[in-house]
């Protein structure tokens, strides 16, 4: 399949240009492909941008991240970056971005008061929350992850 546009002349000479999508079918009888409109968007100068980009984004659905790096840029002018990996960024700041809006360390502190901790139990019940609502694991699981572990990301120093 592919979009193409065709040139009709009007009987007072001027030229209006058509937008359709059309595939090639062979012909048996002729012993050649013809191109058959499947769908046609109608005037070049009427488009309707605006549904052309909704099944565009529509028909990204279908493609995988590489694919879709790959055809966004068709100028030639660019090398296409390769999709290498996704990987998960920011849960750690907006949870703590939401414990400050909500006023929940100073809570906590107004809790405390009275009381000596040598740990930082703010520190720490912010660990558990945010270990729970990133990637569910164990109590023992949240020490290694607060403090970087194998990740190599804490959720304390961020």
């Amino acid at each position: 399949m592919y979009v193409r546009t065709i040139h009709r002349k009007n009987k007072d000479g001027s030229s209006v240009e058509y937008v359709q999508l059309a595939h090639n079918a062979w012909n048996p009888e002729k012993g050649f492909a013809q191109a058959e409109v499947i769908y046609s968007f109608g005037r070049k100068d009427q488009l309707d941008v605006e549904a052309i980009k909704r099944l565009v984004n529509s028909l990204c659905r279908f493609l995988d991240p590489e694919d879709a790096l790959t055809l966004q840029d068709k100028t030639g002018e660019h090398e296409p970056l390769p999709f290498v990996r996704s990987r998960p960024a920011g849960g750690a700041y907006l949870l703590k971005a939401l414990w400050d809006r909500l006023h929940i360390g100073q809570c906590l502190k107004a809790a405390l008061k009275g009381r000596e901790f040598s740990a930082p139990v703010e520190q720490a019940l912010f660990a558990m929350v945010a270990n729970r609502a990133l990637s569910p694991s164990s109590k023992l699981a949240i020490e290694q992850r607060a403090l970087g572990g194998a990740r190599g990301r804490s959720l304390l120093y961020h």
